[in-house]
């Protein structure tokens, strides 16, 4: 193909795809400058002017005339904004890439731009299937690629390779029949307040009061699946996977904190969101820090999520209805909680939980539906 003559220019009203120009060099050269950018990426670094030179002049031109990638120019605003490309092909079967500008994120540049170049790449290309990848950690293009279709997220360890460093990748796909908008949910976390108690997201700041939390001896018992010693690294990991929960759809964790303070006192979770059977069932599980036992904190915290489990999903809850929550028989502290809010018993799992001697105790089993009268 010619360069830029046989470029297409696409566009969905709001954002315009076209062939790059030697006008958006400075542009480029600013992007890359971005620290995210450079983190995110696989560009040179440090990234100089000679390299947004070489990228518009010589290697986005040079794609285009040899087939083995088609780059686009983003145009928002009236400004570049970004780019986009595609590459590979090989058995109706390629690749996408993307990098925005800092200053046009958070108003859906690339969500827009991803579209119309897939629905090239299916339409005009012929091609049966999209390939997306990204490190893991960048929610910003996993977040693009879920709201454009992509599913299937997977994680190849080691996947990727930047400046001669392997990280992990995530990889996920798109198919020509497959709809170009999200699947399934990806979950936010509210601020919950009441009682003198404040449910937000975890913060970095949290991980030592986890791990505290987490070594004391009681919920060392009672979770006997936690790590012990639990380290200060694993409380990081624990944090790092709430994330993906919120974004495969599988759950929602609370930080429970002094609403006063912001202290973290404990953690609460709605999970098991994406019940292979039931879509609008849910499993509440709840663990406390020991300096908050006592003072209601627990009960307080799982009423605030079943309020906001129960809320229908068009008025950002869960929209569940149904929900769960399992005790170690003995475990009285965690029953009590399930008890004064409106739970029932209502199954027994002979020695199906485990501990870390080796004994087994039942399992009891409460549920709450939201037509249920709430104390």
């Amino acid at each position: 193909m010619r360069f830029p003559e046989d470029v297409p220019v696409l566009t969905d009203g709001v954002v315009t795809l076209r062939a790059h120009t030697t006008d958006d060099i400075e542009c480029v050269y600013d992007m890359c400058q971005d620290p995210d950018m450079q983190h995110w990426t696989t560009i040179p670094v440090p990234y100089d002017r000679q390299n947004a030179e070489s990228f518009v002049t010589q290697i986005v031109p040079m794609g285009w005339r040899d087939g083995g990638s088609w780059a686009w120019a983003i145009e928002y605003d009236g400004r570049f904004s970004g780019t986009v490309d595609l590459h590979d092909g090989q058995g109706k079967v390629g690749e996408i890439g993307f990098s925005v500008a800092p200053w046009a994120r958070g108003a859906g540049v690339m969500t827009r731009a991803v579209k119309l170049v897939l629905r090239y790449a299916f339409d005009v290309f012929g091609w049966n299937r999209v390939i997306w990848r990204a490190f893991t950690g960048n929610w910003a293009s996993r977040r693009v690629a879920w709201k454009c279709g992509f599913r299937g997220v997977v994680v190849v360890p080691e996947g990727g390779l930047a400046r001669d460093v392997r990280r992990d990748e995530w990889i996920a796909t798109v198919g020509k029949d497959d709809d170009l908008e999200p699947q399934g949910n990806w979950w936010s976390v509210p601020g919950l307040e009441d009682g003198g108690i404040r449910l937000r997201a975890f913060q970095p700041a949290d991980a030592p009061r986890i791990a505290e939390a987490c070594n004391d001896e009681r919920t060392q018992y009672w979770l006997a699946g936690m790590p012990s010693p639990y380290q200060l690294s694993d409380a990081e990991g624990f944090m790092r996977t709430r994330q993906d929960n919120l974004a495969n759809g599988e759950g929602v964790s609370w930080a429970i904190a002094d609403a006063a303070s912001d202290q973290l006192l404990g953690c609460v979770s709605a999970f098991d969101l994406n019940n292979r059977i039931d879509k609008t069932v849910g499993e509440i599980g709840y663990w406390l820090h020991p300096e908050a036992r006592g003072r209601k904190v627990m009960s307080t915290a799982v009423g605030l999520v079943i309020g906001h489990a129960f809320r229908p999903i068009a008025e950002g809850g869960l929209g569940r209805r149904r929900l769960t929550i399992f005790a170690a028989e003995g475990n009285t502290a965690s029953a009590h909680v399930a008890e004064v809010n409106g739970f029932t018993r209502v199954s027994t799992e002979r020695l199906a939980s485990p501990r870390r001697d080796g004994e087994y105790l039942d399992l009891l089993g409460y549920d709450l539906l939201a037509t249920d009268p709430r104390p």
